[in-house]
């Protein structure tokens, strides 16, 4: 009896099958092609709403391009989300392969996340990626929501004493700029030995503690210019672009009467052998020739040789 149920009950439900197949089919193609809805909220406060060349604001947040997943990776930064998860659609073949290079690429991680306000630039950041192709991308956040807070308080209170109502924008940055070297020292213990009980690698450090590394004077100014309102964003020169021993520089870009100048404290601030404290202004709102102008003497200077294809604003 069993030898002829058996095989009966297959042919049945090969024969539903056959004669279901075209809705099978549609249903299976339906489900994987159709793209999940993404769950999209708002950005924090410090989300830049302007683009710059190299990166933009995702508007969909479905990628077709390797440019498309820059300005999603950007995006989600930018927007200081803690977690998001996209997904490839059918039509980007290499979409999955792309995403795993820009997740190992560091250096144009680093890149990338200087173009975000520093509040949403990332200690950390992690992506895990299906065969299918869902994205998550997890962000650990480089400053506390206490350490914002006090930065805050911190820059709210220089501006008022620092910027002047009845002074023009150059003299209210250059006050600004004075004050900031005027109370920084350079980390050099961090710089030699890479670490410090400073932390100076950040803002808090020149904020509070009077000490910082190129890191730190950058971002401390960022939040500045983000403060008043001025379109910004941070540069770096990383290994790649210098010949000798050295472990990169950063410094700040920002719009200054419609052109797009440089601004850089540390160099500004330079390192004495006796310990005597100077104030220099010759990285202080200068366009590219005077950069490279400054550089110039005895000593071979590369730390300001930045990638103009992805700092475009400067091509």
């Amino acid at each position: 009896m069993k030898k002829i149920i058996i095989p009966l009950i297959c042919y049945l439900l090969i024969l539903v099958i056959l004669l279901n197949v075209n809705k099978i089919t549609n249903f299976l193609v339906k489900t994987v092609s159709s793209n999940p809805v993404l769950t999209i909220d708002n950005g924090n406060e410090y989300t830049k709403d302007y683009d710059f060349s190299f990166v933009q604001n995702s508007e969909t947040y479905v990628p077709y391009s390797y440019n498309d997943l820059i300005n999603i990776f950007y995006s989600i930064i930018n927007q200081g989300w803690e977690e998001f998860t996209f997904y490839c659609p059918a039509e980007y073949t290499d979409c999955v392969k792309d995403a795993s290079k820009i997740t190992k690429d560091e250096t144009l991680l680093t890149h990338i996340n200087n173009f975000v306000h520093p509040f949403n630039s990332f200690n950390s950041i992690k992506t895990s990626i299906t065969e299918s192709g869902e994205i998550t991308v997890t962000v650990i956040y480089l400053y506390t929501d206490d350490e914002i807070i006090k930065l805050n308080e911190y820059v709210d209170d220089l501006i008022e004493k620092q910027y002047k109502k009845d002074s023009n924008l150059y003299d209210n940055l250059k006050r600004i700029h004075d004050y900031i070297v005027n109370n920084t020292k350079y980390d050099i213990e961090r710089n030699d030995k890479g670490e410090s009980k400073y932390r100076s690698y950040n803002a808090y450090g020149p904020a509070f503690e009077g000490y910082a590394t190129c890191n730190g004077y950058a971002d401390l100014m960022a939040i500045i210019l983000s403060k008043l309102n001025i379109q910004n964003y941070k540069i770096a020169t990383t290994k790649e672009e210098i010949s000798y021993e050295s472990n990169g520089h950063v410094w700040n870009a920002l719009l200054y009467e419609d052109k797009w100048v440089h601004l850089d404290l540390t160099w500004d601030d330079p390192v004495s052998s006796n310990g005597e404290d100077f104030l220099h202004h010759k990285y202080f709102l200068v366009d590219n020739e005077a950069l490279k102008k400054a550089d110039e003497g005895s000593v071979n200077v590369e730390e300001h040789n930045f990638n103009k294809a992805i700092y475009q604003e400067f091509n």
